[in-house]
Order: C-alpha cells, then structure tokens, then sequence
C-alpha cells in the first residue's frame, strides 16, 4: 500500500467511497449523493487553499482518502483544521485510515498547524478506537445533532494539539 496526493484521476474513486459512506453510513450526515462536479469543485477548493488530499493505494486501486481542511473561518482559527478519512467497504480493517491519518497528522504537523479536530459519530467505535490510538482526545459530546437513517445521532469531537508552542506569525 502506498499513500499519495490524490490526482484528479481519483476523483472518481474517492466519489464512490463518500457516496457509500452517505448512502450506508452515519460517517456523513448528508443524505444525498454527491456528484463528480461537486468532487471535483471540492477538490479545486482544497488544492486552492493548500489543504491535502490523500489516497491510498493497494492493488492500484484507490482504497480510502483523507483531508483536512478550516476548523471554522474566523481568522484565530486559522492554526486549527478539521479533518475525514474515509475507507472502501472492502479495504475496511487492513490498516488503510491508520495509515491515511498519520500522513495527514504528518502533512498538518510540517505546516506549522497546532490542532486537529475529527468529529465522528458516537456509535462508530472503530473510528473513536482509531482516533484515541493516535493521541486524540475526546473533548465534546454532543447529543443528537445529527437525524439519519430515522434515528438522532450524537456526535463527538476528537482533538489532537499538533505542537505545544503559540504561532510565531498571525493567520495563515
């Protein structure tokens, strides 16, 4: 496996695994699939502010992908980032989002970041096992923000400090 920027030539890939987890999952609390133009305007917007996008790779197939992108927009948050990983159905626990998420904690660490925000779902133990094993700590619990699937959802937030010290310089 290797994990790499993605291209525009895993645009499509990466629309099939974020529609799956839409259409069969409680990961994103959106109820439509998205489109290959919305993929790709997404993924103008990360390359245009210099966020990341990842993928993995096994086999040369596209097994999962990860990005991060502003916590909030006011500018004293400019030092913090949201992310999501993702993983294909079938490349499920072979190590693919460890290996996505410590690139991206990587990527975000060489920027100069300070912190690292996940928000997932409260019943998706593997991906709350996952995030604690990296260092994250669990820093909010909201309760059913989320309506899916005919039920309420609770989401939590996982928080990762990337490095101890204040920035030096202001906003990014």
């Amino acid at each position: 496996m290797i994990v790499r920027d993605a291209t525009e030539q895993d645009l499509g890939r990466i629309l099939a695994i974020y529609n799956h987890a839409i259409e069969h999952t409680t990961a994103v609390f959106s109820y439509e699939p998205h489109t290959l133009l919305m993929r790709r305007d997404w993924f103008a917007a990360k390359r245009a502010s210099g966020f990341p996008v990842l993928v993995a790779e096994r086999d040369g197939s596209v097994a999962g992908f990860a990005t991060y992108g502003a916590f909030r927009q006011w500018p004293a948050y400019s030092h913090t980032v949201e992310h999501s990983v993702y993983t294909a159905p079938e490349f499920r626990r072979q190590g693919i989002a460890r290996s996505l998420m410590t690139e991206l904690i990587s990527r975000a660490r060489a920027a100069g970041l300070h912190a690292m925000i996940g928000g997932v779902v409260a019943e998706n133990a593997e991906s709350i096992r996952l995030h604690e094993s990296l260092g994250f700590t669990e820093v909010a619990h909201f309760r059913e923000v989320g309506w899916k699937f005919g039920r309420w959802l609770d989401l939590k937030f996982f928080e990762l400090l990337l490095e101890a010290d204040a920035p030096a310089a202001g906003p990014r």
